[in-house]
């Protein structure tokens, strides 16, 4: 078993991302993700990789577009409105179909907000976040562990099929400090970059070109096409959720990612004491979304659902939508770098439900 390490969220986002094979990363300093950036600019240079502090968050994401576009393994990390700056150049790697990781360390919104966790990215996150039909795998961690171990799954999703990926956490998870471990992973079988990579000849008749940019209608409508279609493999393949309390007949399934769910792991407990049966859905990708865990739940829970998050309502939508009508759902946020408690979410839990059975 592999030694365990007391480490700060962010610090361990970094030592995964090189473990994890990462070669360059490209970013620009802001609160509460700041030490992503300070851990590897360390690091990598006493390893033989690149970090390089871009002059902007645009400069930043376009030097990942550069990088991947070699066939490196590259990522870049930000909170809120550097990942606004960009968004840009996101939509020119997923349209250019280049492998990246971009991390997500949530902050308090809309504007300059605060420093404070939050869970306000949900929709620019899954809903595209930048413009053009296009989407990316987004992976929700409620813990350092669990974010130090999708780090290494991120970049072999995006090596697989050729696509952008985020890890959303929220400023807790990058601030607090966990024991974690570098787990020796089982190496999932990846396609070969020489095919597209923009890194010389290498024995080609003719250079790999790499572009996002159609100016005629047709072939645009063509590599669309293309693209959803990836989307909807990536869909078949790549959901991932945790259930917990759902093997039973629940009064009420909560439904929470991140550090939400920690939080919502212990009203499930409190609200036995009281009499009142609990489940959780917790959605461990945000894209796609797990709406298998609904259809699985749908029938054991007696007043549906409770979206509890870090905003003021963003993924109870999809929630919604994956519930298709078949059961009431409801919603408890937070919002502006406020953390509800426990004894919160419970007391909305007994009034949807109505009091201790």
């Amino acid at each position: 078993m592999a030694e365990k390490i007391l480490m700060k969220g962010n610090e361990a986002i970094g030592e995964a991302a090189i473990k994890a094979g990462c070669k360059c990363f490209f970013g620009y300093p802001i609160t509460p993700q700041t030490e992503i950036s300070a851990y590897l600019s360390r690091k990598m240079p006493k390893i033989g990789r690149v970090f390089l502090q871009a002059e902007s968050e645009v400069a930043a994401i376009n030097m990942v577009y550069g990088a991947a576009g070699t066939g490196v393994r590259c990522m870049t990390s930000s909170s809120s409105p550097g990942i606004s700056l960009k968004a840009e150049g996101i939509s020119y790697i997923a349209g250019a179909e280049l492998p990246c990781v971009v991390i997500n360390i949530v902050r308090g919104g809309p504007g300059l907000g605060s420093i404070q966790p939050a869970q306000s990215d949900y929709f620019q996150a899954t809903k595209g976040g930048a413009h053009g039909d296009f989407n990316m795998p987004v992976f929700a961690p409620s813990s350092i562990q669990e974010m130090v171990d999708l780090i290494q799954d991120a970049f072999d999703v995006a090596d697989l099929y050729r696509t952008p990926v985020m890890v959303m956490g929220d400023g807790m998870l990058g601030q607090m400090m966990e024991p974690v471990e570098f787990k020796e992973r089982e190496e999932r079988e990846l396609p070969d970059k020489s095919s597209w990579a923009a890194n010389g000849l290498n024995g080609r008749k003719k250079h790999n070109v790499i572009n996002s940019l159609y100016l005629k209608p047709e072939i645009l409508e063509e590599h669309n096409k293309h693209l959803q279609e990836k989307f909807k493999t990536i869909k078949e393949n790549e959901v991932r959720y945790e259930l917990f309390n759902c093997d039973r007949e629940n009064d009420l399934v909560l439904v929470a990612y991140g550090t939400t769910s920690r939080i919502c792991k212990n009203v499930v407990k409190m609200a036995e004491n009281e009499g009142i049966k609990l489940g959780l859905i917790r959605p461990i990708t945000l894209w796609p979304f797990p709406k298998a865990a609904f259809d699985k739940t749908v029938n054991g829970t007696k007043h549906g659902y409770l979206s509890v998050e870090l905003s003021c309502g963003q993924m109870v939508e999809d929630v919604r939508l994956s519930v298709e009508g078949k059961k009431p759902v409801d919603f408890y946020g937070r919002s502006g770098g406020m953390v509800p408690t426990p004894e919160e979410i419970l007391d909305k839990v007994k009034e949807i439900v109505g009091g201790a059975k």
